[in-house]
């Protein structure tokens, strides 16, 4: 059985019914909602890369779009963090570096992704017809599945326990769970989008 001890004690520091944690929430769900929608509209209609005039274009505007959404994202996230109380027992000193730690290890793996991706494999250029030459496998793919995703994730998890903030931790739980939802839509779409692509190649 599930002690859930701990989950009501970290529910009872927290004002759901807070505007700010809401907007919180609205933003973290909608976020991969929306690149997700906007992508496949692409990849069945090209409409964005008709308006914009090449798949390229398109794609590195989307991404300055999904760019900008983040940045409201983490806004509202730490507003709603200042906005609630701190949980006494995370207000130290070694909890403060352990979240430092895990921002840390989430920042290289986001950035580490973003290399070893470029800008169009970070910002969904499969949707796009721009298809990488073959699946990466160096660091951070090696270690992890999706680490720009989970490397995300790390990062609010650190910044919520720098923060001693049982609010930050809820709404990290909510990251985690758009992203593995997200994981669960994006992946077999993305296969399908290779498989389409080797098809067409042993059939020249």
């Amino acid at each position: 059985q599930v002690d859930v001890t701990a989950m009501v004690r970290l529910f009872g520091y927290v004002d759901v019914t807070d505007s700010g944690f809401i907007a919180a929430v609205l933003s973290i769900a909608f976020n991969p909602l929306f690149w997700n929608v906007v992508a496949r509209w692409e990849h069945k209609t090209r409409a964005l890369s008709q308006v914009f005039g090449s798949p390229r274009a398109a794609c590195y505007c989307l991404g300055a779009v999904i760019l900008m959404l983040n940045c409201v994202r983490s806004h509202c996230f730490t507003e709603a963090m200042k906005s609630q109380p701190k949980l006494e027992g995370l207000d130290c000193h070694w909890v403060y570096y352990m979240g430092l730690a895990i921002l840390a290890v989430g920042t290289l793996f986001v950035i580490s992704s973003f290399l070893a991706l470029g800008f169009t494999g970070t910002f969904l250029g499969d949707y796009f017809g721009i298809l990488m030459e073959a699946k990466v496998t160096i660091f951070p793919f090696s270690v992890l599945d999706n680490p720009m995703y989970w490397g995300s994730t790390a990062i609010y998890l650190g910044w919520s326990l720098m923060h001693a903030s049982p609010a930050g931790l809820l709404l990290t739980a909510v990251v985690a769970i758009s992203y593995t939802i997200a994981v669960l839509y994006e992946g077999p779409f993305t296969e399908e989008i290779y498989r389409q692509k080797q098809k067409g190649a042993k059939n020249k």
